[in-house]
């Protein structure tokens, strides 16, 4: 870094570099659901559904693959893409995220929950859907970190899969790009007003 940049921009300058270095996370950092072509795809074990989310009462019919802007109501869509799934019993969890960790929350954390009841704000008990479309409703009080949690069993075994997807309810995303554009643009400045300082000190000289 310039040690001619003034004090004050070089902290600015710092946090640019350091976040256009920093790497972007990749789509479906969730875990169980990924963007894939513009098209939200979960995984559970082996299988695969699409997976769509709706707020009738505030967004219409606009879709979200995992966070929602909103409080209220709240349409979870899986259309199964396995023929398998609408054999076999699913059911739908929603827990507050109290992993620790944020939208990095994977199976093994939900598994080391001692109590997951206790942290259950809707629960969808198991059933098959034969027409393969699986919809759960669910109106949201309060904003937060939350984590959907699907189950789904085998047609001929015991074996049972899930899928693990954190998600934010009614939280405004911090908005980067501006920070990051802002930052340029106090380092750019302060590395302009620097060099006219240089520049008009050795015009003085």
């Amino acid at each position: 870094m310039n040690d001619r940049l003034p004090r004050p921009y070089r902290g600015a300058a710092w946090l640019a570099l350091l976040v256009l270095l920093a790497p972007a996370g990749p789509a479906g950092a969730g875990g169980g659901v990924i963007l894939s072509e513009d098209t939200c795809i979960m995984t559970i074990g082996f299988y695969e559904a699409h997976f769509t989310a709706y707020q009738p009462d505030t967004r219409g019919d606009e879709q979200f693959c995992e966070d929602l802007p909103d409080t209220g109501t709240t349409l979870f869509v899986l259309d199964y893409l396995h023929a398998s799934l609408r054999e076999v019993p699913v059911d739908f969890r929603i827990i507050r995220n109290v992993t620790g960790k944020g939208e990095f929350a994977r199976i093994g954390d939900i598994e080391a929950l001692d109590d997951i009841a206790r942290h259950t704000v809707f629960y969808q008990p198991p059933r098959i859907k034969s027409d393969g479309t699986y919809t759960v409703e669910h109106a949201f009080a309060e904003p937060g970190d939350y984590i959907g949690i699907v189950t789904a069993g085998h047609p001929s075994n015991d074996n049972i899969y899930m899928s693990v997807f954190p998600f934010a309810v009614g939280k405004t995303d911090v908005p980067w790009g501006w920070l990051v554009f802002a930052a340029a643009l106090l380092a750019g400045g302060g590395f302009v007003l620097n060099m006219r300082r240089i520049g008009a000190g050795g015009a003085a000289s």
